[in-house]
């Protein structure tokens, strides 16, 4: 897959196919970081340049699209070059919707900003922030380096978001039966907590297809996931 083509046009095209994916998970980490920089500080005027920001991952994918679907019409590329091109439009799509929660993100924060924080919640968030960033950089990394050992390793590491969200989710909730009150603030808190557990199931699928643009197989091993927010009661069983 290494290999020089024989039209060096061709190399070129698939250098900028690769150089447009890192730019624009390069945004989206940018944009995931000053997100919950933005909610730590309440600051909403960050906050609001976030979600105004979001356009230009949009139309980076927009941009990708319409690359791809041309380079596979002019070039016809087969086999692993195939696998090349393929994911990277997979990885963009999985891109664009980490750069939406971000922005949902931002979107929250300028609401949580007029309200006294809960608990510890939003250091827990900006920890589960933390393992995400560091799982999009490394991701990043291997889908560069077509290295699929560090790719399944980012995969493994999705578990520890889960359980960090599904600890989040019973402390929230139980402010919330505690006092009423606290409701639509946890409610938001969430939401946010969400946005960060779906970013790590993105980067687990692009850690999948790199997986697969270098072996030709998904991975073997069903995903670890270990969300059990979904089995959580509220009040006494009926």
């Amino acid at each position: 897959m290494a290999a020089e083509h024989i039209v060096t046009g061709y190399d070129q095209d698939l250098r900028r196919l690769e150089n447009m994916i890192t730019e624009m998970g390069g945004l989206a980490e940018a944009q995931l970081a000053d997100a919950i920089n933005a909610l730590i500080k309440f600051d909403t005027e960050q906050a609001t340049a976030i979600v105004e920001n979001d356009k230009r991952i949009d139309a980076l994918e927009s941009e990708i699209d319409a690359f791809t679907i041309n380079l596979i019409a002019l070039r016809q590329p087969m086999a692993d070059d195939l696998r090349v091109v393929i994911t990277g439009l997979k990885i963009a799509t999985n891109i664009e919707r980490i750069g939406d929660y971000a922005k949902n993100i931002a979107k929250r924060t300028l609401t949580l900003a007029s309200t006294p924080t809960i608990g510890g919640s939003i250091n827990t968030i900006a920890r589960m922030a933390g393992m995400v960033q560091n799982m999009i950089k490394d991701v990043l990394d291997a889908y560069v380096a077509r290295d699929a050992d560090k790719a399944d390793a980012v995969r493994l590491r999705d578990l520890e978001v889960d359980q960090l969200y599904a600890s989040l989710f019973r402390e929230l909730l139980t402010y919330m039966m505690e006092d009423p009150r606290k409701i639509g603030r946890c409610t938001h808190l969430l939401f946010i907590a969400k946005n960060l557990e779906r970013t790590g199931d993105h980067i687990t699928s692009i850690a999948e297809r790199i997986h697969f643009m270098v072996h030709g197989t998904m991975p073997l091993d069903e995903r670890p996931k270990s969300d059990t927010s979904v089995y959580t009661m509220v009040g006494p069983e009926s």
